[in-house]
């Protein structure tokens, strides 16, 4: 079985020259919820948008990205773009819509599916998120954390294999937080968290991506990972309050 996402010796750099990745490689295999972790600028959200293919169009990349087996390259674009759902970290920049109805089902739309299909993925879609109740309202009055779960909804609708999410708990209160942490863990399929939230890759991803300067440093179990306070000094991160009571183990560290 292929890996549902195979990335070799990755590089990027910016038009600017600034060197965003230096030669990632990882894998993720189906099923898997993976949390993606490191410090401001370690590359996060820059290696989630190869994973749907979004800025090789628009960089220097070197390397190799393959979903479920297919090159991330322009024949096979829309395909992966099918499979692999993308939720940005800031919900703004997905909302486009004048109702969340109207929102999420833009993405299903441009997949020719029948309307009565459409109208089904996305009260199916609303109803996994909790928002059926609010499916009229306008997208610009939504709490933010109301505009992160019409977002969600718009990503599930178009029915993806992967997950991709870029910091989905940031901005939220705690309750919101919990509650969005939840509906995560009830969504099947593979997921990539890119997240500061370390309480969140504790709960949810039994395995962890260390990332810094363009770099996978370490890769191994989240809670042996996230116990090594000095692995977690040494990258600007800290060992998360939810492990404080625990003593620390060595990492698995990946040579950079």
């Amino acid at each position: 079985m292929n890996a549902a996402i195979e990335i070799r010796e990755l590089h990027y750099c910016y038009h600017d020259g600034t060197a965003a990745l230096r030669g990632v490689t990882l894998t993720v295999q189906p099923g898997e919820c993976v949390a993606l972790i490191g410090p401001n600028g370690s590359g996060k959200s820059t290696l989630l948008l190869h994973v749907n293919g979004i800025l090789p169009e628009d960089g220097r990349p070197r390397g190799e990205v393959r979903i479920f087996g297919r090159p991330a390259e322009s024949p096979h674009l829309p395909w992966i773009r099918q499979r692999v759902g993308l939720l940005f970290q800031d919900p703004d920049d997905q909302l486009f819509c004048a109702t969340v109805e109207e929102d999420v089902a833009f993405g299903p739309r441009q997949l020719d599916l029948s309307e009565a299909e459409v109208r089904q993925r996305v009260e199916q879609a609303l109803a996994a998120v909790g928002l059926l109740e609010l499916r009229h309202r306008a997208t610009h009055h939504l709490s933010h954390g109301e505009k992160r779960r019409a977002c969600l909804a718009g990503v599930l609708a178009c029915g993806p294999d992967i997950l991709v999410l870029d910091e989905p708990t940031s901005g939220l209160d705690p309750r919101g937080r919990r509650e969005f942490k939840a509906l995560l863990q009830k969504l099947p399929g593979t997921k990539l968290i890119a997240t500061h939230d370390l309480e969140l890759a504790v709960e949810l991803c039994p395995r962890c991506l260390l990332l810094d300067q363009g770099r996978v440093v370490a890769d191994g179990s989240t809670l042996v990972l996230l116990n090594d306070e000095s692995l977690m000094l040494a990258h600007g991160l800290e060992r998360p309050h939810i492990l404080q009571h625990r003593h620390p183990h060595p990492a698995t560290m990946v040579a950079p």
